[in-house]
This record gives structure tokens, C-alpha cells and sequence, in this order.
């Protein structure tokens, strides 16, 4: 047994020392006695080395204690911190390898804008998707990039494209409130998403989005970034890009914008849609007040900045655009295309638009709806004005383009009614007749039709220059037939009629429909001596680099009616004001001619006229094509035009119209004048009776073309004037041999 013991190798263990069961501690090799076994193998230590076992006893304790778990805690965090940075260098190594290579990126070209001038040089509107002409931070008003800053982005110009601090302050705070309070976005980040990226929330777009925010901020300078995205970002309404957003609520560039209405414009951006002035203008003000804390807090303003802005009436945008310059700058976006192509650049249009006069039309139109429209039963009006080369003036599309855009003007195609009579009466001037030559005003038939006058009263035999004035029914259908129906329509069509003409009898009242542009615009060979008057807005078309696209070409306008006819048709429609149709258009000091119009029941009411300055014309009626009470061309028409003129020729010195004698009778330009000619005139006109008795607008009535008979004279269809019937042999008085009719 003893010889076993000896045998037996014990491996000494501590183990057993309580309070360390932890330290599984061992003795090694090196620490057992070498030789023989015994006693001296399993002995205690020299004393000398006790403390030194004592003093690692002691540090192995310590090790599970507090700085043990706080050395475990910062190697774990720092493990973590390691995997993490890992992953999230994935998923940038991953995302950002799904987009393009950095090399293509580029600065998409911001959506071209028109800037459409008046006359004067002053912007009328701009249009495109941006709605407004970039701007840079130094050409707009400082108060704008200071108030978005504040509000958006307050370390803008010290971070590097992606903001920590206030992300973490964002997180901090949405998780505090338990809800989705704040953004981390930069402005540099915003940036990115607006150009580059699609709306959406997701992990895949908010990497891209610091990525390209990284190379933005590498790229190019914080005031160029700041000014792309001051010109990009959607303010509501339609509106992107500041001066866009100053225009469409404020009226007014984005240069001239006051500390109210910069804190306003930042304080959309939150949410633009739902802050809008044009929808709530109360949260619009609410929120511009907390933007203005924020540039107090910044030291962007003072108190006492504040106090006078808080002062300041809040903006009360419309809902829509307002102004009646807005059917112009439309005019103009629906011609550009057809000039020029495609827009791929920012342009500059220079146009017609007078806005002084435009606004004085806005006001005409409306005062004469405002105060009679309602009890006439006449909602809508219309108002053209241009000048002797075809230059549009003044267009008015409707009485209020905030309620309807559909422009009246130059869109809608109404039937003229008398109004288209003077291209009758100018056909019959070119057949040979004169002002003085004289027609049976008596019930007449052609055909199945038998026009009548207004007032149902016939006034036997008339001089044609009575039948305008007066606005005979049966004359015109007359001289209709006595010419031919084929030439009145080449005639309109010569001095600038350009919709489909049925060549009828019934075109003589005015059935086939036009616009109220090239009704105004065939009347201005009367105006200007018998050339065409193209009309037109559009002068010139330029890139903002100054480089011409397109500049009209009607200053050469082909002659269309001779001069002889011109100044007698001049005298005839002088006495549409003067005596008949068309009195409540009379320009006080001013000789003005013209012709009134309405058509059937009612539904439409024109009157179309000119000074040597200008030509107009103005329509009354309503959308939906229901009646009026008893608008004529001469009341509502004729009142709002003779307004308008008045205005318009403020200040100006009166000229008489071409061909007439101090503006009062015509002068046949290559003729001698008859002896005593206006005197005899007046003698015959008394004599014959046809200067009295003053009567309304003819009704159009529509009626079906009927067979033509050629006879001996010429075009004259079967007709029954009067009691007799007419024959191949026309009756000629002694004022047709006189006078050539």
C-alpha cells in the first residue's frame, strides 16, 4: 500500500479556496518539484513566495468587479461599433452600387421658364413648369435664404451635407413625442432628393440621398447649392422656385419681398400643399410667425424687424391667378410651339401687351358686368384691342380669370350678327355702289327666307349709308344677293376673316360664326387705309442669353381694300355713333366708327369700332348660350367699349379717321369732290327721308341658301321687294348715275 502511495501522483489544485470558484486556476509544470516524488513534491511553498500568490489572488478578484464590467462593456461596444460600421459600409457599398457612377451624375437642367414682357419691358407672367426664371441669393431678397435657414437648416453652412447634431435632435425628439415631429434633412440632402430621387421612404433612397449630398457639398459652393434649392423647391399652388411662389401669392417679384412675406414663403415648405395663403391663409400666417422666432433666435432680425412685420397685413392670396393678363400670357404659351418648337431653354417673350391699357379693359369689362350684368341676365365679356399693323393691346379673355381661364377672346367662335355687315356694304362699294346709292327697305323674299328688321318697320326707299347706320336687315340681304354671297366671303376673308364662311344669303346678318380677334382685326384696314392687320402678340423671341428665335415680320402688311372704298366706308360707320346703331359709344372730342351686332334671342351682343388709334372690340353673352335680356350690340357692348376708348385715349390728341374731312364726312382719295358734297349729302338725305326714325340692331336669323338665278346685271337670286317683283333690269335712280351706284 505504502509502495502505491509513493506511486500516486497528486496534482495540487485551489479549488477549494472559497470566493474564487471562478478562477479555475491550475499549477503548471514548472511549478512541481523535479525529482522523486514524496513529501517535498507536495509541500507547501517557500514563504517567500506566499504574498506574491496572494498579490495575483487579489488582481484575479479584482477582475470581476466594477472596472472589470466596465472594460467588458467598452469592449463590446466597441465590437458592435465595429460590426455596425460594417454593415452600414454594406449597405452604402450596396445601395451605392445601384446607382450610377459618380462620373454621369450632373446637375439635371431645372425645367425651362418663359418670361412674357409687356411693351414696357414689365413682366406680364411667367410660365412653364417652374412658373417663375431662376433667380440668384444676391438678386432676390436677403430675407428669404435667411428665413429658410432658420427654419430648415440653421448649421447649413458648417456641416458637410448631412447634419448629426441635428439628426440626433430630430430622433431625440420624434421619440420623446412619440410621433414624427421633425426631419433630419438637410437642405444640401433635400437637394439631392428633389433632383436626383423619388419620394418614397425607404432605406435604399435615404442612403442615396446622403451620398449625393456628400457630392453636392464636394462639388460646388454652399451659396450655389442654397440658390438651386431656393429656385427648385415646390411652395404649393403650382408655384417651384421662390420667384414663382412671390408672383403667385404676393404679386411681386421675389426681389422685392418683405420680411412677412419671406418668413411666409419658408414657412411652406413644411408642408406645402396644406399651408398654401391661397387655401388656408390663417396656418400660413401661423406658421410664418414661428419661422420668425426662428430668425430672431438665429439674430437674423431684431425685435423691433419683428414687431413691424407682425404688423404687416398677412397675404390673402386668390385661389387662382388673377388679372386679366393671364388670357395674354396664355395667348402667348398656345402660339409658341407653332414658332419655335419644342422649349428646352428659359425664353424671354417680348409681346404687344400694353398693361396700362390692359388694365384700364379689365376695368371696363367689369364695371359694365358689375353693375348691369345681372339684371341683363349677361355673365361673361370679352374685349380685343389692337392697333393698325395687327398689334394685340389689350386682350380680355372673360370677367374674372381666377373663376375661368377659358379665354372668349380668341377662342370661342360667336356668330358676329350685324357687326359682320360692313364687309357686305365694302363688297357693294367695290361693286360699284356708293354710300348715297338708294334700295327699297320693304319686306323682301329670297327664296324660302324673308329677313326682317329689329323693330319689324320698313322705311321705304334708304340710302345704303342709312341702311348701315340704321342696321337694315332687308338692305344687307339685298346687296348680299346683288354681289354675290361668294364675294362677300372672299372679301372677309381678304382683310383677315379666317374661320369657314358659308357663302349664303344669311351671311349677310352675320351666321357664320368667328372669333372676336379676327372679327376686331378685318376691321382695322378701315383704321389704318385698307392694309391687312394681322393680329398678333407676339414681337420677338430670345434666349436669356440675348439670342433671337423669332421676330414678326407685319411690318410690311399687303394692301387689301383700295383707298376710295376705305374713306367711304369710314364716313358710313362714323354714322352708326353719330345717329343710329351705335350712339352709347361715342368718345366725347374723338371721331370713332363702327357697327354694332346681336344675334338671335339674344345670346350675343357685339360692337366693334375704331378711332385712328385703335381698334376694339367687345362682346357680351353668356357661356352657356341662354339669352339675354334684350343686350344689344348698341347697349352693354357699346357702353363698356366707349369706356374703354375713353380711357385709352386719355391725354391723347383727337385725329380725324382716314379719308375724312376733319373726321366728319369721307373724301374719295383720286376724285374730285362733288360740288358742295357734304351739303349735298345732307339735301339728299332729307329729301329721301332717311336720317330720322333710329333703330336697334338687326337679329341675325339663320336661314338655308337658296337657288341663284343669274340675270342680266349679275348674281341675283328670286326676290320679292315690296309689292313687285325684281327682274333682270336693276332700278336705277338718278343717285346711282350720279354717284356711280
Amino acid at each position: 500500500m505504502a509502495g502505491n502511495r509513493k506511486s500516486e501522483r497528486i496534482e495540487p489544485s485551489f479549488q477549494g479556496s472559497r470566493g474564487r470558484d471562478d478562477d479555475d486556476f491550475h499549477v503548471g509544470a514548472a511549478d512541481r518539484v523535479v525529482g522523486g516524488g514524496g513529501r517535498k513534491g507536495r509541500g507547501k511553498p517557500p514563504k517567500a513566495e506566499r504574498p506574491q500568490r496572494g498579490a495575483r489572488a487579489r488582481r484575479q478578484s479584482s477582475g470581476g468587479g466594477v472596472f472589470g464590467l466596465v472594460r467588458r462593456l467598452v469592449y463590446w461596444c466597441f465590437v458592435l461599433g465595429l460590426w455596425g460600421a460594417i454593415g452600414v459600409g454594406g449597405l452604402v457599398l450596396y445601395y451605392g452600387a445601384r446607382m450610377p457612377s459618380a462620373t454621369s451624375w450632373s446637375i439635371p437642367d431645372r425645367p425651362p421658364n418663359v418670361k412674357i414682357l409687356a411693351v414696357s419691358g414689365e413682366a406680364i407672367a411667367n410660365r412653364g413648369l417652374t412658373g417663375g426664371e431662376a433667380l440668384n441669393l444676391e438678386n432676390m431678397s436677403p430675407y428669404i435664404p435667411q428665413a429658410v435657414i432658420a427654419i430648415e437648416d440653421r448649421r447649413f453652412y458648417s456641416h458637410f451635407g448631412v447634419d448629426p447634431l441635428g439628426l440626433a435632435r430630430a430622433m431625440l425628439t420624434n421619440i420623446t413625442t412619440g410621433r414624427m415631429v421633425q426631419g433630419g434633412s438637410t437642405l444640401t440632402q433635400q437637394l439631392a432628393k428633389n433632383m436626383f430621387l423619388s419620394p418614397e421612404r425607404t432605406l435604399e433612397r435615404k442612403v442615396q440621398e446622403v451620398l449625393l449630398a456628400f457630392w453636392l457639398e464636394h462639388k460646388y459652393s454652399k451659396d450655389q447649392i442654397l440658390a438651386m434649392y431656393l429656385n427648385r423647391v415646390f411652395f404649393g399652388s403650382n408655384s417651384y422656385g421662390v420667384e414663382a411662389a412671390s408672383r403667385r401669392y404676393f404679386n411681386k417679384s421675389a426681389r422685392d419681398v418683405n420680411l412677412g412675406e419671406a418668413a411666409l414663403l419658408a414657412g411652406l415648405l413644411k408642408a406645402p400643399s396644406r399651408l398654401s395663403p391661397a387655401r388656408d391663409p390663417e396656418a400660413a400666417e401661423a406658421r410664418a410667425q414661428v419661422v420668425l422666432g426662428a430668425m430672431r433666435e438665429e439674430g437674423f432680425v431684431t425685435d423691433t424687424e419683428i414687431k413691424t412685420a407682425m404688423s404687416q397685413t398677412p397675404a390673402r392670396a386668390k385661389s387662382y391667378w388673377s388679372g386679366a393678363q393671364h388670357y395674354a400670357a396664355d395667348m402667348v404659351m398656345a402660339q409658341l410651339p407653332g414658332m419655335i418648337g419644342d422649349i428646352t431653354e428659359d425664353l424671354i417673350i417680348d409681346t404687344t401687351i400694353d398693361l396700362d391699357l390692359e388694365k384700364k379693359a379689365d376695368e371696363a369689362i367689369t364695371a359694365i358686368i358689375d353693375k348691369e350684368g345681372a339684371k341683363s341676365n349677361a355673365s361673361q365679356a370679352a374685349l380685343v384691342s389692337i392697333d393698325g399693323t395687327g398689334a394685340i393691346r389689350a386682350l380680355v379673355g372673360g370677367r374674372d380669370y381666377a373663376e375661368s381661364q377659358f379665354d372668349r377672346a380668341s377662342k370661342a367662335k360667336r356668330q358676329p350678327g350685324s357687326a359682320f355687315k360692313p364687309f357686305v356694304y365694302a363688297a357693294a362699294l367695290e361693286a360699284g355702289r356708293s354710300p348715297l346709292s338708294v334700295r327699297n327697305d320693304a319686306p323682301v323674299k329670297i327664296g324660302k327666307w324673308t329677313p326682317e328688321n329689329y323693330d319689324q318697320k320698313y322705311r321705304g326707299e334708304v340710302t345704303l349709308s342709312s341702311a348701315l347706320a340704321n342696321s337694315l336687315n332687308t338692305i344687307a340681304a339685298q346687296l348680299v344677293m346683288e354681289v354675290g354671297p361668294d364675294e362677300v366671303v372672299k372679301l372677309a376673308r381678304r382683310l383677315g376673316i379666317e374661320s369657314e364662311m358659308q357663302a349664303n344669303a344669311s351671311i349677310a346678318l352675320g351666321t357664320s360664326e368667328v372669333t372676336l380677334v379676327e372679327l376686331t382685326a378685318a376691321y382695322a384696314p378701315f383704321m389704318n387705309g385698307g392694309y391687312k392687320a394681322t393680329p398678333h402678340i407676339i414681337r420677338r423671341i430670345s434666349t436669356a442669353d440675348g439670342r433671337v428665335l423669332y421676330e414678326n415680320t407685319y411690318d410690311n402688311p399687303p394692301r387689301v381694300l383700295e383707298p376710295n372704298i376705305v374713306s367711304q366706308m369710314n364716313g358710313m360707320m362714323m354714322r352708326v355713333i353719330t345717329e343710329g346703331t351705335g350712339k352709347n359709344a361715342r368718345i366725347p372730342g374723338w371721331p370713332a366708327a363702327g357697327k354694332s351686332g346681336t344675334t338671335q334671342s339674344f345670346r350675343d351682343a357685339l360692337f366693334v369700332g375704331f378711332t385712328s388709334n385703335l381698334t376694339t372690340g367687345v362682346w357680351f353673352g353668356n357661356d352657356d348660350g341662354k339669352s339675354m335680356k334684350k343686350v344689344t350690340g348698341g347697349g352693354l357692348p357699346a357702353k363698356a367699349w366707349s369706356q374703354f376708348m375713353i380711357a385709352a385715349h386719355e391725354g391723347l390728341n383727337p385725329s380725324p379717321l382716314f379719308g375724312t374731312a376733319g373726321g366728319d364726312q369721307p373724301v374719295v382719295e383720286g376724285t374730285e369732290p362733288a360740288p358742295e358734297g357734304d351739303q349735298l349729302f345732307d339735301i339728299i338725305s332729307r329729301t329721301l327721308g332717311t336720317d330720322g326714325g333710329n333703330t336697334r340692331d338687326g337679329q341675325s336669323v339663320a336661314a338655308e341658301q337658296t337657288g341663284a338665278v343669274p340675270l342680266d346685271d349679275g348674281l341675283v337670286p328670286p326676290a320679292d321687294v315690296g309689292e313687285q317683283r325684281q327682274t333682270g333690269t336693276r332700278r336705277t335712280t338718278l343717285l346711282d348715275v350720279l354717284l356711280g351706284g
